[in-house]
């Protein structure tokens, strides 16, 4: 029987947000996919994906710097579907400045994306969400495992992610809405491909030669996680952080 259950998803024009959006679309779970206006990428690419797996979505624009644009976004599951399951905090921006020339201006807008507004759409979400829901962030090993020079306003945020997590899950724990983190570490999306602000398609290569699993990660191996963390299979597990990293974060340097 397909799953009655809907999620809403930020950030989902690309990447692990694109790659979830197909993962619940397999599981039988309708999507909202929230897309930043000002992002290149094609959410219509997005909903072609979940529509050939034979699922059902609806593309839904969504600033998660602002309070108003993130609760119309949460609301657009109840108008579209009747109901809300899940809330997936996946949206994010990434930039690179040394700390002598990180401004208040930039840290302040690194912070309203990547911490504010996973915080907005949590809260969003758990407002509108049945009890028994589910919430899921998306943190990163720099900040959440790692510093990372030059993006210290980066690391902050998602560091400051899996401390908002696990307030979360105490707080939403009576009304059994689970909190949880993934922390991806080198994963091949349009963000670590960026070569400016990132890795770039370089840099990943070589990197993925330290990993133990010899290779960086792909979307779907993150999306798989978080589609475990919302689901039946995690009903017991809140307020944790889970790497997905194939093993760079435990195996030791020589």
């Amino acid at each position: 029987m397909p799953s009655s259950e809907v999620a809403i998803i930020t950030g989902a024009a690309s990447g692990i947000g694109r790659a979830l959006a197909k993962h619940y679309a397999h599981r039988g779970v309708r999507s909202v996919i929230g897309t930043f206006p000002g992002d290149p990428h094609d959410p219509e690419e997005t909903l072609r994906l979940v529509e050939e797996a034979g699922g059902i979505a609806v593309i839904h624009e969504v600033d998660v710097r602002t309070t108003e644009s993130v609760d119309a976004f949460a609301e657009r599951a109840l108008t579209e579907f009747g109901r809300l399951d899940y809330a997936v905090a996946n949206a994010g921006i990434l930039r690179n400045s040394p700390l002598n020339e990180l401004s208040d201006d930039l840290w302040n807008d690194m912070l309203n994306v990547d911490l504010t507004g996973v915080l907005r759409t949590l809260r969003a979400g758990s407002q509108r969400m049945h009890d028994g829901g589910a919430l899921v962030a998306v943190s990163s090993i720099a900040g959440g495992v790692y510093g990372w020079e030059e993006h210290a306003h980066y690391a902050a945020a998602k560091a400051g992610v899996l401390g908002l997590v696990r307030s979360v899950a105490v707080e939403l724990g009576p009304r059994g809405i689970r909190a949880n983190a993934v922390i991806p570490g080198l994963i091949e999306t349009p963000q670590s491909l960026d070569p400016v602000n990132s890795l770039g398609p370089e840099g990943l290569k070589r990197a993925g030669k330290d990993i133990p699993w010899g290779r960086v990660g792909t979307p779907q191996e993150v999306a798989d996680v978080i589609g475990f963390l919302t689901s039946h299979a995690a009903r017991y597990v809140t307020g944790q952080s889970l790497i997905v990293d194939g093993g760079l974060t435990v195996k030791m340097r020589a």
